[in-house]
């Protein structure tokens, strides 16, 4: 199987393939056919709720499109948070041939997509949602072997997807990862004070994902991390000092917790 480690500053939602065996089936080209199921997950953002319209989720493999239709009407993604007793949604379900997939977007419905900040629910633009769609980052093309059902985990990070436009509206660009949740591990914590408003960046080599602690408790978590050793760098705004906890270790489906770090101004 191929892989791909994402380089990128800043959260990229957070996407898995989770490997469950079951059974599999001939298509009529006599071509092995793999069960997938595609949920979604979010990162946190300082939103009152994120109603998502999903339309399809389109997975590409030997360069031709497999449509999947959503099946579950609109969702608020703040509802669903990976290490929560809620950690996902499931957005659709279906077949398709056995192989590698190269590329996956997220199509939204053109109406639906609202936004709820301080109580007020206003609607979400989503510039080129309804058309192809958005494309998500991968950090592991998951190779659809037969005999093998997949779970895409479609991690929306909400703090890196909001836009604002300066006249009080927001515009939808989902910052969405997709990891393999069967070979990763995650880093959490929770860095203060508040008014640093830091960025978190693990870092391994020159590869880096990262997402920012949430502005009202501190806390973050970053997963689809392959096991290893890792830096995570906090960067905060200007009047607090960065700094990086090194040598810190990520075992295969755990939660490597980093506690509480404060940051100094």
């Amino acid at each position: 199987m191929k892989t791909k480690f994402v380089n990128s500053i800043g959260m990229a939602l957070v996407i898995a393939g989770i490997f469950a065996f079951t059974g599999c089936k001939k298509n009529e080209s006599g071509e092995g056919t793999t069960k997938v199921q595609i949920k979604m997950t979010d990162a946190p953002g300082n939103f009152d709720k994120i109603n998502l319209s999903v339309k399809e989720i389109v997975l590409v493999s030997g360069d031709k499109p497999y449509v999947f239709a959503a099946s579950t009407g609109i969702f608020d993604i703040l509802d669903f948070r990976i290490g929560t007793s809620n950690p996902d949604i499931l957005v659709a379900s279906g077949e398709m041939p056995s192989g590698e997939i190269t590329e996956i977007r997220l199509v939204l419905n053109e109406t639906g997509n609202t936004i709820v900040v301080n109580g007020i629910q206003q609607e979400l633009k989503t510039p080129s949602a309804q058309t192809s769609g958005w494309k998500v980052k991968l950090t592991a093309n998951p190779e659809l072997v037969e005999g093998a059902a997949y779970t895409l985990l479609l991690d929306f990070d909400a703090a890196k997807s909001i836009v604002g436009t300066g006249n009080g509206k927001y515009l939808l660009k989902p910052v969405v990862r997709g990891v393999t949740a069967a070979t990763t591990g995650l880093i959490s914590g929770t860095v203060l004070p508040l008014a640093s408003h830091p960025e978190v960046l693990v870092i391994a080599g020159t590869d880096t994902v990262g997402t920012v602690a949430d502005p009202l408790s501190g806390k973050f978590t970053v997963g689809g991390l392959a096991a290893g050793t890792y830096s995570v760098k906090f960067v905060p705004i200007a009047g607090y000092k960065d700094s990086t906890v090194t040598a810190v270790k990520v075992a295969l489906g755990q939660n490597t917790a980093l506690g509480t770090i404060t940051l100094k101004q």
